[in-house]
């Protein structure tokens, strides 16, 4: 199984003749100890605003009720924050790649510690949803370059590592969301959810400008019209798969897709001229990078599927109470935190599609088991279970990031970075909109219904990770 670390998966096979590419001290890495404080830096502020696209949900009901808004406003105060994010990764990413990683992740991360501040002392729901887009701006540029700060971070032999930990923090962050949301909530107000951002906000932006690395960008100019064009594609995009799966007006959903169906052909077809596209279509063109891009958002959009269901299943369906159902459900991200690493060492050495095949394959098996669990099943049996699906969705990130990432051009780390966030929320928005849609139809077994669909996801994602090792054979043959 073991392949020599230049040729797995077709690592970095372009980034030798890049135009522009980084200087040589940056492709070895950052010495240590100094790497080890970036990727702190790293770590914190990817941590804040992956929680921060969780905790509002559990706060929206307090929210509501204090700022005398009804429950459907309410809702903005989610969709205005994952909206920001979606429409302006791309093009914050692309911007990376022409100023510099560091400076867009520095000034992302300083706007989302100032609009953080400003969500906490909101007095209403408008003030508080114009906050919460200046924060997902934010966190755009905060997620849109992390992984490209990571492959500057890390030398070439040791990526996988970097990766992994980049992965735990964002699968960690996003299951023990609501956990965090219910215990701030418990001694505190509302407020305190975006308020407690503020401190380490502070401490990560100093860290940053002392332990970051800086890379020289290039001239290229910079296309605003794809942009524009970019926000309205993934902006309409969301909101008809969102509005299909919770009952959305059909017409309003179809105008939504259709916007985003006519104006994305004249989107595409413009970065289909462009050197450096927006959209990473140069990118789409290596078939490992675009196999890697289909397997994050099947494999997302599975881990969605399930984190959304399962709670209906345990309260609903099984009598759990609260308590019970976060207890059983932290085997999933627990799990997490020790198989992403190993498996982040591992792709260093093992060709992704393999690994990621066999994490998936384990997925699929677990959310099976869940599925099929009887009427009165004993705590160990659905932990076991949850854990199972942890392992596998460890296993297969790691490697399936780092090979995004050294799959392309050195200079165009920005790009594949953008498109490694975009991926993942593309398929958590498609997830969770699906399981609205799926409870619509059959209420009493939708959580049931659900897992089935998430397990057919998975196994999808699994075949489609194997397709690399194909892929790579034939262009090891060439």
């Amino acid at each position: 199984m073991q392949a020599h670390p230049s040729r797995t998966d077709a690592r970095d096979t372009s980034a030798a003749s890049s135009a522009h590419a980084l200087p040589d001290h940056t492709e070895q890495g950052l010495p240590v100890p100094q790497r080890y404080w970036a990727m702190l830096v790293i770590a914190l502020a990817l941590t804040l605003a992956v929680l921060d696209s969780a905790i509002a949900n559990v706060a929206l009901p307090t929210i509501a009720r204090t700022l005398h808004a009804s429950s459907a406003s309410s809702i903005w105060v989610v969709n205005a924050y994952q909206l920001a994010i979606t429409i302006s990764l791309l093009p914050l990413a692309s911007l990376g790649d022409r100023i510099g990683y560091r400076r867009i992740y520095l000034g992302g991360l300083i706007l989302f510690t100032v609009a953080s501040f400003g969500c906490a002392l909101s007095t209403s729901l408008q003030t508080l949803a114009l906050a919460r887009v200046v924060q997902g701006f934010g966190a755009a540029g905060i997620m849109s370059v992390n992984t490209a700060l990571v492959r500057m971070i890390y030398p070439p032999a040791q990526l996988g590592r970097g990766v992994s930990i980049n992965a735990m923090v964002v699968a960690v962050s996003s299951a023990i969301g609501p956990t965090v949301a219910s215990g701030v909530l418990s001694v505190a107000t509302w407020p305190w959810l975006f308020a407690i951002n503020v401190p380490i906000g502070i401490a990560a932006i100093v860290g940053g400008f002392k332990a970051l690395p800086m890379n020289p960008g290039h001239e290229s100019p910079y296309d605003y019209l794809s942009a524009v064009m970019n926000a309205f594609v993934f902006g309409l995009l969301i909101f008809a798969i969102d509005g299909a799966g919770h009952g959305e007006r059909l017409g309003l959903v179809l105008a939504a897709l259709i916007g985003a169906l006519v104006i994305g052909y004249f989107f595409v077809r413009r970065q289909l001229t462009q050197a450096a596209p927006l959209l990473p279509i140069d990118l789409l063109k290596i078939p490992v990078f675009a196999l890697s891009i289909g397997t994050s958002v099947c494999s997302f959009c599975a881990q969605m599927l399930a984190f959304v269901s399962l709670p209906f299943l345990l309260q609903e369906t099984l009598g759990m109470s609260q308590v019970e159902t976060g207890l059983l459900m932290t085997p999933w991200p627990a799990v997490i935190i020790i198989a992403a690493p190993v498996a982040g060492v591992l792709s260093d050495k093992i060709s992704s599609g393999w690994l990621g095949g066999v994490g998936l394959a384990a997925l699929t098996v677990g959310l099976l088991l869940l599925a099929t669990l009887g009427a009165h099943p004993d705590p160990m049996q659905i932990a076991w279970r949850m854990a199972l699906c942890g392992v596998g969705f460890g296993i297969f990130q790691s490697p399936n990031n780092r090979t995004m990432l050294s799959s392309a051009p050195r200079e165009r780390s920005g790009g594949a970075s953008g498109m490694l966030g975009t991926a993942r929320l593309t398929g958590q928005t498609l997830g969770a909109a699906l399981v609205a849609l799926i409870f619509g139809i059959a209420p009493k077994d939708g959580a049931f219904i659900a897992l089935y669909v998430a397990a057919g996801f998975s196994a999808v994602a699994a075949v489609v990770s194997m397709m690399r090792v194909v892929q790579r054979g034939k262009t090891q043959a060439a």
